[in-house]
């Protein structure tokens, strides 16, 4: 890799970690970053997931007075989580490049339109609505088809789980928050192994991108609390049509 390729994938992972902290929607960064590196769809894919990991694990370390106090949310979905992560990293590793590169610009629309349509998707009331001991099988559910979505394609994933839980789960958006990076270590702990296991990983670019990402996730958590959602979220949703276009265009 040249300097400026390190350095492009270094920058992608530290506006990812803060963008995914605060909103979710940082993988757009890190797999745009890394087809503009010369990766083929499926690799940049799987090594955008490990990309992500510390950015997720510093986030749930700033937030684990919020997690402490869900506890069984946090653990059931979890389960459901890996089963669900599984089975989306393993149809992943089905396809080919030429297969995936057709449907990566269709995910990307996708995902930014769900990511854009974010804020409608929370229903009134849900911050003064009690949180639960435990998570209902609605919120089971939508989590199990969350993580099939996550493990096969990562961008938008936690703009998805930010609005699956707001719609199922009580408690304020700190807490979903929190919760929603927790359960993003899940997935992506598990399209780690299954990706590497399939040898579509490519280390040295992860390696570029580890340490933007996790001092990202760790400053990600402090700009929440300060910067406005609608910037980041216009700034996400620009990205994500961008590189959208970029694959249509290419195919």
């Amino acid at each position: 890799m040249t300097l400026s390729t390190i350095l492009l994938l270094f920058v992608a992972g530290l506006l990812s970690g803060i963008v995914n902290a605060i909103a979710g929607g940082g993988t757009f960064l890190t797999f745009g970053a890394l087809t503009f590196a010369g990766l083929p769809p499926i690799s940049a894919n799987a090594t955008s997931a490990i990309g992500q990991i510390p950015g997720y694990i510093t986030s749930t370390l700033a937030y684990w007075a919020d997690i402490r106090q869900s506890w069984r949310s946090a653990v059931a979905l979890a389960v459901i989580s890996v089963i669900g992560a599984s089975i989306g990293s393993l149809i992943l590793l089905s396809l080919d490049n030429p297969a995936f590169a057709t449907l990566v610009p269709w995910l990307l629309l996708a995902a930014t339109a769900l990511f854009a349509a974010g804020p409608w998707l929370k229903p009134a009331g849900v911050e003064e609505r009690p949180q639960s001991g435990g998570s209902t099988m609605t919120s089971k559910i939508t989590q199990f088809v969350t993580s099939i979505y996550g493990g096969f394609f990562g961008a938008g994933m936690g703009v998805m789980m930010l609005a699956t839980l707001g719609l199922t789960e009580g408690g304020g958006y700190h807490r979903l928050n929190a919760l929603k990076n927790m359960l993003s270590i899940v997935i992506a702990a598990v399209a780690i192994v299954i990706f590497a296991s399939g040898g579509v990983v490519a280390w040295l670019e992860a390696a570029a991108m580890v340490p933007g990402v996790a001092i990202g996730g760790w400053l990600g958590v402090w700009t929440a609390r300060r910067v406005p959602q609608g910037a980041v979220r216009a700034f996400v949703v620009a990205v994500g049509l961008f590189l959208a276009g970029y694959y249509f265009m290419r195919g």
